[in-house]
């Protein structure tokens, strides 16, 4: 056998390490200003007044909005929820979700590039950055290799971040305040004596704010928001979204102002990449519809003051829908396909849950009553006289006055509810916002009913002190009455 025969001889192997994983490649937002730049600032100022402003509003003498976990009510302005009234946390979020779903359906991400938190805080963010580093290219220089670590880079560094922990800071605290009276807790941070939940998630809303907002930015965006990968199955070719019209921009190219763009064979893009610089995702929009574009219409205005300069008609870029740019519609033709069988069916939905959440909240009784037999004890004889039967009875007052309620027992004849003195009960007092649990024993004589199990019912009567007037509240609760042989 020949020396030269493979048969035995090691086969050398090529190990290609490839990352299963995209490097991330840092993004430095270029600073834009237009009509698109002024809503998203305008949505800033909207959103973050509500959200902490909203803590310090009182009503009544209390927190208007306050979620008060530890005594299970709900306070949003004059209304006060409890556990009970879950059904009312049910259909917002449907009503949320199909919102969203009709919004999408019309206008794609829009919400994301406006009002979604992780926008808006990436917005304030980038502003104090842009305000202590300066624009884009002075970021780049100062994070390059070319910028040594010294003073002043420290300096500004140390700045920019403890101007961000200072925003998430304040972020996590008024988080907290809706659960926790904000006037209470910032008397707590002053004086250090804030409990251990407290102080875990005012460290993590703050951490969270900060890491999401400050580093991780565009990653949320794009591989954290499972918005973003569902969001494709509800638009379709008459969805409004930020588009590049190929047909009017291909093939782009730079030219001098001066020059003859028909004798050049050129379309009206300058392939300028600022498009791509401004974009808060780093998506080159001309590349077409991709999941990752927020809709944030910042490529929009970065394009306009592009062709204002060239002298060429604005819109290259723009808000418009697939079957407009297809066939060539403008956008108010566009506009009368909106009302599409999908969009009809959201908005009939929500107007059907919308109506029906609206009713309920405005019918709802206040006054809630739960009737529990005490399973230990069903019926017992009394001096040979009376037969008991004994429940526990909870009196829950949600509105924001004082009731006083009246109670009696019906179904059969000679009942009486007594309280655990023996003594019959007539009134019971209970406060605005809060419930009284309370034993009682209904009795009725031996020999005015046969023995058996009878249905019977609590009969309560509130009157709800609203001022100098009254509002009558009733309840009916049905339970059951045993006579033994």
């Amino acid at each position: 056998m020949s020396d030269n025969s493979p048969v035995g001889k090691p086969i050398p192997i090529e190990v290609i390490e490839e990352s299963l994983y995209e490097v991330r490649r840092k993004i430095y937002p270029r600073s834009v200003s237009g009509l698109f730049a002024r809503w998203r600032l305008i949505l800033v100022f909207a959103t973050q007044l509500l959200f902490y402003g909203l803590p310090w509003v009182s009503w009544n003498g209390r927190q208007a909005v306050l979620f008060d976990l530890i005594q299970r009510k709900f306070y949003i302005f004059g209304l006060v929820l409890w556990p009970q009234d879950v059904i009312y946390l049910t259909l917002l979020l449907i009503l949320s979700a199909l919102a969203l779903f009709l919004f999408t359906a019309v206008a794609g991400r829009l919400f994301c590039g406006y009002a979604c938190p992780q926008t808006v805080y990436t917005e304030i963010f980038m502003w104090i950055e842009r305000k202590v580093e300066g624009d884009r290219f002075a970021r780049i220089r100062l994070d390059g290799e070319e910028w040594p670590w010294g003073f002043k880079k420290w300096r500004l560094k140390i700045t920019k971040h403890f101007l961000w922990l200072l925003i998430a800071f304040w972020t996590g605290f008024t988080f907290i305040g809706y659960f926790t009276p904000i006037e209470t807790l910032g008397a707590a941070v002053l004086h250090l004596s804030l409990g251990p939940w407290q102080t875990f998630w005012l460290c993590f809303y703050s951490f969270a704010t900060w890491g999401n907002a400050g580093f991780m930015r565009e990653q949320v965006c794009k591989y954290m928001c499972p918005y973003a990968r569902f969001q494709s199955v509800m638009v379709d070719k008459d969805t409004f979204l930020v588009t590049y019209d190929k047909v009017r921009g291909e093939p782009r190219g730079s030219r001098s102002k001066s020059a003859d763009q028909s004798s050049l064979g050129l379309g009206d893009c300058v392939d300028c990449s600022i498009c791509v610089q401004v974009c808060p995702t780093g998506i080159d929009i001309r590349d077409g519809l991709q999941y990752m574009c927020i809709g944030c219409g910042a490529c929009i205005d970065a394009c306009n003051q592009v062709m204002e300069k060239v002298d060429y008609p604005k819109g290259l870029i723009r808000y418009t829908t697939e079957r407009a740019i297809e066939d060539k519609e403008s956008n108010q033709s566009a506009i009368r396909h909106i009302l599409r069988p999908r969009v009809l069916i959201y908005i009939a939905f929500i107007t059907v849950l919308a109506s029906a959440f609206l009713v309920s909240l405005v019918t709802r009784n206040p006054l809630r009553v739960d009737v529990m037999r005490d399973r230990g004890a069903l019926a017992r004889e009394v001096d040979g006289v009376r037969i008991e039967n004994i429940y526990r009875i909870q009196i829950m007052n949600a509105s924001e006055h004082a009731m006083k309620v009246q109670m009696k027992a019906t179904g059969l004849d000679g009942l009486k509810i007594l309280n655990s003195q023996g003594q019959e009960v007539t009134e019971v007092n209970v406060g605005p916002a809060s419930n009284q649990l309370m034993p009682v024993k209904v009795s009725t004589a031996i020999g005015v009913n046969e023995p058996g199990n009878y249905p019977i019912y609590f009969d309560v009567t509130a009157q709800e002190l609203t001022g100098n007037e009254s509002v009558t509240r009733k309840r009916d609760e049905k339970s059951s009455f045993i006579i033994p042989r």
